[in-house]
This record gives structure tokens, sequence and C-alpha cells, in this order.
């Protein structure tokens, strides 16, 4: 698997959370979400992270 397909862009994240995308960019500001910066337009989220989010805990 290639880093893309383990990923999530904010969008996809917010909808696979079944949250908006600004609750997305609140939980990252907040530390509760940690967002990986490939460049100034492109954040991706970790599928592992989001999945361990949706099941109560934090990494």
């Amino acid at each position: 698997m290639n880093i893309i397909s383990q990923n999530l862009r904010p969008k996809e994240a917010a909808k696979y959370l079944g949250i908006g995308l600004s609750t997305i960019w609140l939980f990252a500001k907040q530390g509760k979400l940690h967002p990986i910066k490939l460049s100034d337009r492109i954040t991706l989220f970790k599928r592992e992270d989001l999945d361990t989010f949706i099941n109560g805990g934090t990494k």
C-alpha cells in the first residue's frame, strides 16, 4: 500500500468519521487528530489514527 491509500484527505476523513470538515480541523487543533502535512496544500490523516479515535483511544 502506498502512503495515499493508507491515509485520507481531510474531506474524506470527515466523511469517514461522520463529522463536518470544520470539526476535523478543530480536532487537529485540539490535538485529538494528528495531520500529516505533505505540502502547503496537501494534508493527510492516517486511517489507523482515525480508527483509534473512533474507538475512543488516543495515540
